[in-house]
């Protein structure tokens, strides 16, 4: 048995998140049929990390074994026969035997994307989260400044998560500006359940006054969820990258 490699990006948009459930489709069912028509085995991928419903990613991976005499290098090409246009393969190679895209990952990437304009853009909207009012961007830096660090981001976890240690590192919180987008790039050891959501929400209520951007650092020692602000809607979330040593 080969173990092999795929990086992959893809429009969340139409799906009900990565992995395999009961109602609506799945970035996860839709690539596993994809494997089995290509190779004939009943595949099962190991993901670096489930994205939620309506969530994209432009640097998902996932790690799987088979038997098939295909070139690792093929897979990806060969797979877009079977793949719908949202979800492409960027890479494909093979690995030790041992590599697993979760547990042997060190870190990811998320950016969520906010744009600021008079009306929704019809183009941007399955990709950005709209914002109709000026919002302080000095303020949201400042309070994503002191979200850096390793801290127990309890407050920022979903309700209801099964997670016992909620502590993480973030190495880094950038915010960029690109036209009437405004970025914000997280990059962290692990994330919590909706977690990235959750600081963004919390960060456009900084933006909107309704928290002062040293609220940021009472909310992290708060522990309660009801601290924070509300969850950011998915479709500005993007898995930009998967980090391995």
């Amino acid at each position: 048995m080969r173990n092999i490699k795929l990086v992959l990006a893809y429009d969340g948009t139409p799906y009900r998140g990565f992995q395999v459930q009961r109602h609506g489709p799945t970035i996860q069912e839709v690539l596993e049929q994809a494997l089995r028509e290509l190779t004939g085995e009943k595949i099962r991928v190991t993901p670096a990390g489930r994205t939620d419903a309506g969530v994209h990613a432009l640097g998902q991976v996932v790690n799987f074994r088979t038997k098939s005499s295909i070139p690792p290098e093929r897979f990806a090409p060969a797979l877009s026969r079977y793949l719908p246009k949202d979800i492409v393969i960027k890479l494909s190679r093979e690995v030790p035997e041992d590599f697993h895209a979760r547990y042997d990952a060190i870190g990811k990437v998320y950016t969520y994307t906010i744009y600021q304009g008079p009306h929704p853009s019809p183009f941007l909207r399955n990709y950005t989260y709209f914002a109709p009012r000026p919002l302080d961007w000095e303020g949201i830096a400042r309070g994503a400044a002191l979200l850096q660090g390793r801290h127990d981001f309890k407050s920022f976890q979903a309700a209801g998560s099964a997670v016992t240690n909620s502590v993480r590192t973030l190495s880094r919180v950038e915010l960029a500006r690109r036209g009437s987008c405004f970025t914000l790039t997280f990059i962290g050891d692990g994330f919590l359940y909706h977690q990235v959501r959750n600081m963004v929400g919390t960060l456009l209520e900084v933006g909107a006054g309704r928290l002062e951007p040293d609220d940021i650092s009472r909310i992290l020692e708060a522990g309660r969820r009801e601290c924070a602000g509300p969850t950011a809607p998915p479709a500005g979330l993007v898995l930009s990258r998967v980090l391995y040593p």
